[in-house]
């Protein structure tokens, strides 16, 4: 079955889907995006992206979007068409459609999109008992990284480059030598005190709610945490690396540039938070693998 779409109001097949030319989030990335995770046809966090959603749209100014209420049961709606059990949901809200100039038009309505398709979780839990590759490249990224807008070109690059190397995903560093985040996940590292270390929240990253959830746990499992910069070459001695995401719940990472971290397996810690991440996903789904 093909993925299926809202587009302000009509619901259908995504490949009949269609926005107008000159809608801002075609022409200028001027819109904001989310992306949430359903696994047994529930979905996972959806109150906290549904917040990140409203706080990027205040950011950006766009206004006279329909309430968190409508936007579930658009979901839900399209969640039952499609029959999907595990799967991504996708929401996109731009400021509209306006002839193309730069500043806000006096005038505009929001455009809305929602679309599902499917998606395999369970190569994620084999890949966490595996772990994955990833490389470094300099992060190119403009400075409201914290803003989860479609204006993604610089994370698209590092990650085609990240796969035309054999890797999972980039790991981005600034000028000053600090792992940012990755291109389109967080980075954590757990030191030799077997702490985990992680990237504090500020513009420089996009504060995952996978990542927040990890640290909720981590701290409950009485796991000490530290939100603090660290170096690639912080990173690069550290025992673990690990990384999150919506799609990828937690994943160890085990060769960084090609050279092996830790022991070039995954660690226990990512073994013990692998474990702790799956059974939250659990309570909430109800997902069996």
């Amino acid at each position: 079955m093909s993925a299926f779409a809202y587009v302000d109001g009509r619901y259908g097949p995504i490949n009949d889907a269609a926005i107008l030319v000159e809608d801002r989030g075609f022409q200028f990335a001027d819109s904001i995006y989310e992306v949430v995770a359903f696994l047994n046809g529930r979905f996972l966090d959806f109150d906290k992206h549904l917040w990140r959603l409203r706080r990027g749209l205040a950011a950006l100014f766009i206004e006279g979007v329909m309430e968190d209420a409508v936007l579930r049961a658009i979901a839900a709606r399209l969640l039952r068409q499609s029959r999907y059990r595990d799967g991504i949901l996708y929401v996109q809200i731009s400021r509209g459609a306006a002839r193309r100039n730069h500043g806000f038009p006096k005038a505009s309505r929001p455009t809305v999109v929602l679309t599902v398709r499917s998606f395999d979780f369970r190569q994620r839990q084999q890949q966490l008992q595996a772990g994955v590759a990833a490389i470094t490249l300099p992060d190119q990224r403009w400075a409201r990284s914290d803003l989860k807008t479609t204006g993604l070109l610089a994370a698209v690059l590092a990650k085609e480059e990240a796969t035309r190397g054999g890797a999972f995903e980039a790991m981005l560093v600034n000028g000053d030598g600090i792992v940012t985040e990755g291109a389109s996940s967080n980075f954590h590292l757990v030191d030799g005190e077997g702490r985990l270390v992680t990237h504090p929240p500020s513009t420089a990253i996009l504060a995952g709610v996978a990542r927040d959830g990890l640290l909720q746990l981590a701290r409950q499992a009485g796991i000490e945490v530290q939100e603090r910069p660290f170096g690639i070459g912080e990173a690069r001695a550290a025992a673990e690396l690990l990384l999150t995401s919506t799609t990828a719940p937690l994943l160890p990472v085990v060769s960084l540039d090609g050279r092996p971290v830790g022991g070039g397996v995954p660690g226990p810690l990512a073994a013990r938070l692998g474990r702790l991440v799956w059974q939250d996903v659990v309570r909430q789904t109800g997902w069996a693998a």
